[in-house]
């Protein structure tokens, strides 16, 4: 098996130079990386990734963990993560929460121990007691969508409570008055977030707040659903639904057009988290952007600025979202 002292002499440069193209955190010349890569080919040279996390005390690995791994919304974060890392020379290893307590803090142990140099975590059981003190740890530890007293420079978060007051203020505008609202899952912090743009909106407005035209959903398309059906049952009066977010939009218009209503002159319905099937739906659903793609990119950056020492890197902690406009929503006549 060839030595990484016969790679630095086939291609004509020192041994530390080889060891930097291989570990990839230190910037070698484009034409320079070009004659050690081609002599590590010639050679069938492969790093030993044991011995460089030995010499290194560092695994190129960063540990990742999201609530569940199926659906839109968790693979553009991961994928944002992941083409960042990937780009540097890092890999991911992933685990899921459920957003349970007792299984965030089990998968939060096992990345640790798997000696990653980093955790991403997307977590919304856990209290933030519990992510104070694990940041007090030997583990650097980052959040995705939430933000914690204390830890602002660990954060990756949206304006959730802004995204809320966007939706409802749109239908608003076009002179909704009775408007229903299904949200998600009250002990996570973004639906309390968008539930209070909600009523932020409405108060703005002079729009009173109804207990009847609320309903706690699932954040999955049965929660947009059971909403509706909800409403309908109870025989409330109301020309617009704002869903906390694009699945139960979506599970809300599907109802809707069972039980005959005609969309958006009927019903208008808006959506959050602008997910790629919001543009497929009929009526095109509109909806609030909710940039998760880049923040996970931005997550990565934070961690190859604070962890692995990149220079140069603009970190963005808060991210904004924007209304995005489509069909279904119309004016109130």
């Amino acid at each position: 098996m060839a030595t990484i002292t016969e790679v630095a002499k086939l291609a004509g440069v020192s041994s530390a130079t080889v060891s930097r193209v291989i570990n990839n955190n230190v910037k070698v010349n484009d034409s320079t990386q070009k004659k050690v890569k081609d002599a590590m080919t010639k050679l069938g040279y492969r790093p030993n990734s044991i011995a460089q996390s030995l010499a290194s005390n560092r695994s190129n690995s960063v540990g990742i963990l999201v609530s569940e791994l199926n659906g839109y919304y968790f693979g553009q974060m991961m994928a944002g993560i992941e083409a960042e890392l990937r780009a540097a020379g890092k890999h991911v290893i992933i685990t899921t929460g459920h957003s349970e307590e007792d299984k965030e803090k089990e998968g939060i142990e096992f990345l640790i121990s798997r000696n990653c140099d980093a955790i991403i975590l997307h977590v919304e059981a856990v209290s933030d007691d519990y992510l104070v003190n694990l940041c007090k740890g030997d583990m650097p530890v980052y959040l995705m969508s939430r933000s914690v007293e204390g830890l602002n420079e660990n954060c990756i978060s949206l304006n959730n409570k802004l995204g809320g007051y966007l939706a409802t203020q749109a239908v608003i505008e076009q002179g909704h008055k009775n408007i229903a609202y299904i949200a998600g899952p009250q002990f996570k912090a973004d639906s309390k977030d968008r539930l209070a743009g909600h009523i932020r909106a409405l108060t703005a407005n002079n729009i009173p707040f109804e207990d009847t035209l609320y309903f706690e959903g699932d954040f999955n398309e049965t929660g947009g659903s059971e909403g509706l059906k909800y409403f309908i049952d109870n025989k409330r009066m109301f020309s617009a639904l704002v869903c906390a977010n694009d699945e139960m939009a979506s599970g809300a218009i599907t109802y809707a057009r069972e039980k005959g209503f005609s969309l958006p002159e009927a019903l208008s319905i808006i959506g959050f988290d602008n997910m790629n099937f919001t543009r497929h739906t009929y009526p095109k659903l509109t909806t609030i952007d909710n940039p998760v793609n880049l923040m996970g990119h931005m997550a990565a950056k934070l961690v190859l600025k604070n962890v692995y020492q990149y220079k140069n890197l603009s970190i963005t902690h808060f991210f904004e979202p924007t209304l995005i406009t489509r069909d279904s929503v119309t004016i109130n006549s």
